[in-house]
């Protein structure tokens, strides 16, 4: 896990200020690797690498990067390469390896494979390559690991967080679409971010830059293949099979590797799991919120910690932290994004820091096997419309209205949000149903400017991702719902994932996101992996005897929600008023500074109002504000 950057001529032409450049734009990565630095330029000066390493693989001089190789092409790497075993002995008869490190073997498959080498990998990762010819850059299947670029002029320079390109740019401003995606869904739906003219290479994805051309390239995608061959005890066995792999892969490390516990299935999973395959990872560590009431879940966390065999490591979250550290997390997020989650695992971040190097998560569980209660919420609605026209046998629908109501009471917390989903009517389109669930942007009234924002291409672009016949070819409305969501919804959740903890020089590390896995639930059917209308259904029945009953059973779990909304109205008062009733505040573009003060005290329990919109003016504040100060840091530098 590291921090990675570099810049590249497209023409070919020696880059201007090239090593201060690299100098600037790695020490704004340097909370990602705080264990050593480095760079490389060519001799002609028209390409140059900066590394920040953060040593978890070969701790030796060996594993240093940027790595030239034996055949004479330079790589940066951010991430892990699991199977870098493997493919040792598979590449020995054609690469002459220096050291231990799982970064050699990127080189050593580039060599062998080129541009396919990303086939080979099983991993989290983002790397850029120059071969003497060509710049190659990749990003992993899933996103796990970050990858920026931008071009000015002919210019063209990449980075692990977005922050390291500002002082490139000639100005820092707002992109509108994703803007409009950001307050529709909180996260962006493709490539773009919220600076202007930088964007990020989309998980899968490839890029390379040769004879002044940039080109983009998909390697990987997941296919909803359905397998109506087998049976669901067979399903449950190649699931255990492949998280045991996975499980296995993830633990490869030279230092020592925690598990965060959060009290939910998926977390408490891979920590069991994780110390039945090592009894060295016998670290776990959980944030809890103690005030006000109905937010604290430390007494499931100490129960999957008694389970796995852990010491649980605990840090209490209150007000006082939000205020004192909430411009640091935006700082470290590059831009909101995915909701006021970052917060405490900010926290737990910075506790766990103190204790490892490495920590496993369950982040990817609720995507891949349903453990959204909005996909309960979206069947009852269907299934009432279905018991109502008699189109059971119809593909969308899995389940039946008398097998989903038992389930139920998982939406007891959700009233307020079923209240909103049925308030403009029912049965309509799929996706215009699933759409109006995840919408965020009806919790606001008039603080968005919308007159100012493309609303249509948004929905437009939602939508050919919801309906996407390419990847979901056997259509359920769970694989659609769930597609979805692990297309667009995961990706920025990991990037959170990827921030919190390297705000820390913390390595996080998320097991459920190993692709074979990942292909192999993609083909089980859904009334398999939803039976009865069961959250999570295959995951906790392939492991009914190693999930704690106790925790297999919740229907109160909330996903560390924030009680922004309670602070608010009390210790946190002063500070939100502050922040909105400011001269800056006042001017931003795309919202409506009036509404906002008029509608603070708005907004229920679990609204998410409060946290898009304090997020976006504690951003813009932190880089828009500061724009002085990045574009002058080339000038700066020694």
């Amino acid at each position: 896990m590291c921090g990675i950057t570099g810049l590249v001529n497209v023409r070919r032409q020696p880059v201007p200020r090239l090593d201060r450049a690299l100098t600037v734009m790695g020490d704004l990565l340097a909370h990602r690797g705080p264990d050593g630095a480095g760079t490389w330029r060519s001799p002609a000066g028209e390409v140059g690498f900066a590394h920040r390493r953060l040593s978890i693989i070969d701790l030796s001089a060996t594993g240093a990067q940027p790595m030239r190789g034996e055949n004479g092409a330079v790589v940066v790497h951010n991430g892990e390469i699991y199977n870098y075993r493997e493919l040792r002995q598979a590449l020995a008869g054609h690469w002459r390896f220096a050291g231990s490190s799982d970064t050699e073997t990127i080189l050593a498959a580039y060599a062998r494979y080129g541009a396919a080498c990303v086939d080979h990998l099983r991993g989290m990762f983002a790397f850029a390559i120059w071969d003497g010819t060509r710049l190659f850059c990749a990003r992993d299947r899933f996103g796990i690991k970050p990858l920026y670029y931008v071009q000015v002029g002919d210019l063209f320079a990449f980075a692990s967080e977005a922050k390291a390109l500002l002082p490139l740019l000639p100005a820092i401003a707002t992109d509108a679409d994703a803007f409009a995606e950001y307050v529709t869904f909180q996260f962006p739906l493709g490539d773009r971010t919220l600076f202007a003219d930088i964007k990020q290479l989309m998980p899968g994805h490839t890029l390379t830059v040769e004879n002044g051309t940039i080109r983009i390239a998909r390697y990987w995608d997941v296919a909803y293949e359905i397998d109506y061959r087998h049976d669901a005890p067979y399903f449950q066995r190649r699931l255990t099979e492949l998280l045991d792999q996975s499980i296995d892969l993830h633990l490869r490390a030279d230092v020592e590797v925690g598990s965060y516990l959060s009290g939910g299935v998926d977390s408490s999973l891979i920590a069991i799991l994780a110390s039945r395959h090592s009894a060295a990872n016998d670290k776990a560590f959980h944030g809890k919120f103690t005030e006000p009431a109905g937010y604290d879940e430390s007494a499931y966390a100490a129960i999957a910690a008694a389970a796995a065999g852990k010491t649980l490591f605990q840090t209490a979250i209150t007000p006082a932290d939000f205020a004192a550290e909430i411009e640091r997390v935006i700082y470290h997020l590059d831009y909101p994004i995915a909701g006021p989650g970052s917060f405490p695992q900010y926290m737990v971040a910075k506790l766990a820091a103190r204790h490892v190097k490495v920590v496993l998560g369950g982040q990817g569980g609720d995507e891949t096997f349903g453990g959204y209660a909005r996909y309960l919420l979206a069947y009852f609605e269907q299934c009432i419309r279905a018991a109502i026209d008699g189109t059971y046998k119809n593909g969308n629908f899995v389940v039946t209205i008398e097998s989903i109501v038992p389930n139920l009471g998982v939406l007891r917390e959700y009233v307020p949000l079923m209240r909103q989903f049925w308030q403009d009517g029912l049965f309509g389109p799929l996706d215009q149903r699933y759409l109006r669930l995840i919408d965020r942007s009806v919790d606001a009234g008039g603080e968005i400017v919308w007159g100012d924002l493309d609303r249509a291409r948004v929905r437009a672009a939602y939508a050919a991702i919801f309906n996407s016949v390419r990847t979901v070819r056997h259509e359920s409305y769970f694989d659609s719902m769930t597609h979805f969501d692990f297309k667009t919804l995961l990706p920025a959740l990991l990037h959170v994932e990827d921030r919190m903890s390297m705000a820390h020089g913390l390595e996080s590390r998320v097991p459920f996101l190993d692709h074979p896995l990942i292909e192999f639930v993609a083909t089980v059917p859904a009334d398999v992996k939803f039976k009865g209308g069961q959250m999570k259904h295959l995951l906790k029945e392939a492991y009914r005897d190693a999930i704690p009953a106790a925790i297999a059973g919740r229907r109160d779990k909330m996903g560390f929600p924030v009680p922004l909304n309670e602070w608010r109205q009390g210790v946190l008062s002063d500070y939100v008023n502050d922040l909105f009733r400011s001269e800056r505040a006042r001017t931003r573009p795309f919202v409506d500074a009036k509404a906002v003060i008029a509608g603070l005290d708005g907004g229920g329990r679990f609204s998410r109002k409060l946290w898009g919109l304090l997020s976006l003016e504690v951003w813009y504040r932190a880089f828009h504000d500061r724009a002085a100060h990045y574009a002058g840091l080339l000038d700066q530098a020694a």
